[in-house]
C-alpha cells in the first residue's frame, strides 16, 4: 500500500473547489442557509483520528521497546497490537484524507463565492462563517488522517539496516 500523496490531495481539493464555486455561483439564491454546525462532524472525526493516532503510536512504541529490551517481564510488556488493526486503520486514514480533501474543496468553493459577497448579500455573512469553519475542520481531518497513516507505517527492520550499512 502506497502512502497518500499530498500533491494529489491538494489537486483534488482545488478541482472540487472550482467545481463547487461554479455550482454555487449559478444557484446560490436557491440554496438554504448554511448553519454553523454543519461541518462539526468533520471536527469530531478529526479528533477521533488524532486520538487514535496518538494511542496507536504509544502502543506501537511500547511494543517495540518491549521487544528490544532483554529480560522484559510479561508485566512490563505492552499489550500487543493486532497487525490487521493497523492495516484497517491505515485504510481508514487514507479514505479520510481523500474525503477531507473533497469536503475542504466543497467548503472552499462556497467560501470563494460568499466571501466577496458579504456586503451585497444578507445570507453571505453567515455562510462565509460556516464555510471558514468547514474548510478549517476538513483540513484538520486531512491532517489527522495523514498523521494516522504515518503512525501505521512499518519501520525498517533493524537487521536490514545493519546489513545495509555493512
Amino acid at each position: 500500500m502506497t502512502p497518500v500523496r499530498r500533491r494529489e490531495l491538494l489537486a483534488l481539493a482545488v478541482a472540487v473547489a472550482f467545481a463547487a464555486w461554479l455550482v454555487v455561483r449559478s444557484g446560490y439564491g436557491s440554496l438554504p442557509p448554511f448553519q454553523w454546525w454543519l461541518p462539526v462532524p468533520l471536527g469530531v472525526l478529526a479528533v477521533a483520528e488524532a486520538l487514535g493516532a496518538r494511542t496507536l503510536r504509544a502502543r506501537l512504541g511500547a511494543q517495540r521497546a518491549g521487544r528490544r529490551g532483554p529480560g522484559r517481564s510479561p508485566a512490563t510488556a505492552a499489550r500487543p497490537v493486532e497487525p490487521m488493526l493497523v492495516a484497517r486503520l491505515a485504510v481508514l486514514a487514507q479514505a479520510s484524507a481523500w474525503v477531507g480533501a473533497v469536503v475542504a474543496g466543497l467548503w472552499a468553493g462556497l467560501l470563494l463565492h460568499t466571501a466577496p459577497a458579504v456586503g451585497r448579500l444578507g445570507a453571505a455573512s453567515g455562510d462565509t462563517t460556516t464555510a471558514v469553519i468547514g474548510v478549517l475542520l476538513a483540513a484538520a481531518l486531512v491532517a489527522a488522517a495523514l498523521w494516522l497513516e504515518h503512525v501505521c507505517r512499518v519501520p525498517p527492520d533493524e537487521d536490514e539496516d545493519a546489513s545495509a550499512q555493512a
